[in-house]
């Protein structure tokens, strides 16, 4: 079994934990592939007897790797599912940073996780990923997204205008600080924090949230996903951003944006004993209640 592994953000205090999954994978004799800059920082800290297999993107992953270990937090899972594409690549998140609703395995299931992955004790999860579609290239050839595409002011205080349309025809304009277009898997990120619902992965639809709508009968809409969502923007400024995840690209108004449903999907590896009601007992302390 070849398998890869992530991190972007290396602290030498998870350096102990970084040992002991690597020391786990060699007791059950996976190959590994490491991420370059993760490895140039790691091997002050983790011994290895020769230099192991290297990538530095997409393209160095083989086709043939079972999967890809993404060491940190949700932000590193995002990273990492511009590296998986549409390669059909598995991901699981081990948890290093703080929430971890898609890095789900916590510090002491480690082992217990890699055990299950050995035996076949896993499912994977499809999620759908959205494409943004514009009259410029942006996002340097990746313009896919699995948690959100936002829109958002940049240099000014002041509101800006969205004016959205579904499939050509118009919606609402949005008086905001920003607008997010959510997927499912997406719901728990930045469309929750703005007062957007929770919705299940398995769930065809996008999540169109405004972001402080100064518009107070404005909230949250869920449409099916095989809308094409399009954007006009209009403000005070001339410059706008513009985001993927975690990724922002500036674009003035004349740039024309539409949102659509990605034509792949990314598959998360679970193992059985995890699932999303699990998890967002977990994160969200959903059933802890002294009266239960």
């Amino acid at each position: 079994m070849l398998v890869a592994l992530y991190n972007r953000t290396f602290d030498e205090e998870a350096a102990p934990l970084l040992k002991r999954i690597i020391d786990q994978l060699r007791t059950h004799q996976m190959q590994m592939i490491f991420y370059k800059d993760f490895y140039d920082r790691l091997q002050k800290y983790v011994p290895f007897d020769e230099t192991p297999r290297l990538f530095t993107g997409k393209s160095d992953l083989p086709p043939h790797t079972d999967m890809l270990f993404s060491l940190g937090g949700d932000g590193t899972m995002l990273d990492a599912v511009c590296f998986t594409g549409n390669t059909n690549i598995p991901l699981i998140g081990i948890n290093l940073g703080r929430l971890g609703f898609l890095a789900a395995i916590p510090e002491e299931e480690v082992e217990a996780a890699i055990k299950s992955i050995v035996r076949g004790s896993y499912t994977f999860e499809k999620r759908t990923l959205l494409h943004l579609d514009s009259s410029v290239p942006l996002f340097d050839g990746a313009p896919f997204a699995l948690n959100e595409f936002t829109i958002h002011r940049k240099d000014s205080s002041s509101m800006i205008k969205i004016h959205t349309y579904l499939n050509g025809e118009f919606l609402n304009t949005y008086w905001a600080d920003g607008l997010i277009v959510s997927t499912p898997t997406g719901s728990t990120g930045y469309s929750l924090s703005c007062g957007g619902p929770v919705v299940f992965p398995q769930t065809s639809s996008f999540l169109i949230t405004p972001v402080a709508p100064h518009n107070l009968n404005t909230r949250s809409i869920i449409v099916p996903d095989d809308n094409v969502i399009s954007f006009e923007v209009e403000g005070r400024t001339e410059q706008f951003l513009c985001t993927l995840d975690a990724r922002t690209e500036t674009i003035t108004s004349h740039v024309q944006l539409a949102v659509k449903k990605e034509t792949f999907t990314i598959s998360l590896l679970r193992p059985d004993e995890h699932n999303f009601l699990r998890t967002i007992r977990q994160k969200l302390y959903w059933g802890i209640d002294r009266r239960n």
